[in-house]
């Protein structure tokens, strides 16, 4: 049901339910992450008047410390898909149960994780997701540059269907949304690696 890029990696769709409306997966050798996209498959939808709370957290460091839970956001049926911007993370505490999804500090010591959790969309609606971008007084144009992506992504995902839902149309041409995702994440990474990579 859901699926999950890490930039610069291969898409991951092992997400492990621990119940009815919860589910997690791990992300290894998460020191050096920078954005991540959660995103519905198309496989199946979230019931009616559902969405998913998408929550992160890093390893850490002390073994016998409680995990603890961030809310980066939310996917919708709506909204099938999310770009996050996770740098800023570390820098803060977090403020969600350090018993969400079940998942003890030892058994991930050194991996981040992602959990989601199926909730009706009037409780979602009033949640407040953690900082996750720093504060900055101007725009850069990788700031800018992630922005459009994002927003291209979401608008293009909000489209997606499976090859079962498809109508035969001539006059159209279809882009498989494996393409789009390949597209952004590599072009977040070359971003990353450098800024100024788009004027050559």
């Amino acid at each position: 049901m859901f699926g999950l890029i890490v930039s610069g990696r291969l898409v991951q769709t092992n997400f492990q339910q621990i119940t009815d409306s919860q589910f997690v997966i791990t992300i290894p050798d998460a020191d050096n992450i920078n954005h991540l996209v959660v995103f519905l498959t198309g496989a199946s939808p979230f019931p009616e008047g559902f969405g998913g709370s998408v929550y992160f957290r890093w390893p850490e460091p002390d073994l016998s410390a409680p995990p603890v839970w961030q809310l980066l956001g939310n996917l919708t049926n709506n909204k099938p898909s999310s770009i996050y911007k996770i740098t800023g993370l570390k820098k803060n505490p977090g403020s969600y149960s350090p018993s969400m999804f079940g998942v003890h500090q030892g058994e991930i010591h050194h991996h981040a994780q992602i959990g989601i959790s199926i909730e009706p969309l009037s409780l979602i609606s009033n949640q407040s997701p953690s900082a996750i971008t720093e504060p900055s007084s101007t725009t850069t144009f990788q700031e800018f540059a992630e922005r459009t992506l994002q927003n291209l992504f979401n608008y293009a995902a909000s489209f997606a269907v499976t090859q079962s839902q498809m109508t035969p149309n001539p006059s159209e041409s279809f882009i498989p949304m494996s393409v789009l995702r390949n597209w952004y994440t590599n072009f977040i990474r070359k971003l990353e690696l450098n800024p100024q990579f788009w004027r050559s």
